[in-house]
């Protein structure tokens, strides 16, 4: 992605402050970021982040990707990753091609990996040839 890229879709966060609480049902096709309390049902197709003081209680959320500083509470379904980072609080199922959870997250509820195109055996499988797996995954992406 090119830096002028990265920039236009920084500019195109939507943002729900600090002093805002909202109730309802959340739709929407960029990126939005939570600051304040939510509670409700989110079905987008952008990308969504809950701030560090954000709370988030919902019966299910579908997004593109959701990035977790703050508190979560619900069914969570990401079409490519969700990141949990260091402090967040996550109760509910997560599904997700890709996660990843840093040191510190409190996580309660089950994942499932979408998108997988087949399980990797790494116990009965030559060292050299889980490399070659990997490089070939990696160079997709």
């Amino acid at each position: 992605m090119a830096k002028k890229e990265i920039k236009k879709s920084k500019a195109n966060v939507v943002v729900l402050g600090k002093t805002t609480s909202f109730t309802g049902i959340l739709k929407f096709d960029s990126a939005l970021k939570i600051q304040g309390n939510f509670r409700g049902t989110i079905e987008a197709k952008g990308d969504l982040i809950v701030d560090k003081d954000a709370t988030v209680n919902a019966d299910h959320v579908t997004v593109s990707s959701l990035t977790v500083y703050g508190n979560i509470s619900g069914t969570v379904y990401a079409m490519d990753k969700v990141d949990m980072m260091t402090g967040a609080k996550v109760y509910g199922d997560v599904s997700a091609a890709k996660l990843r959870i840093a040191d510190g997250v409190l996580f309660e509820g089950k994942c499932k990996m979408t998108n997988v195109e087949k399980d990797v055996e790494i116990f009965h499988r030559p060292t050299e040839e889980i490399k070659a797996d990997l490089q070939r995954t990696n160079a997709r992406y």
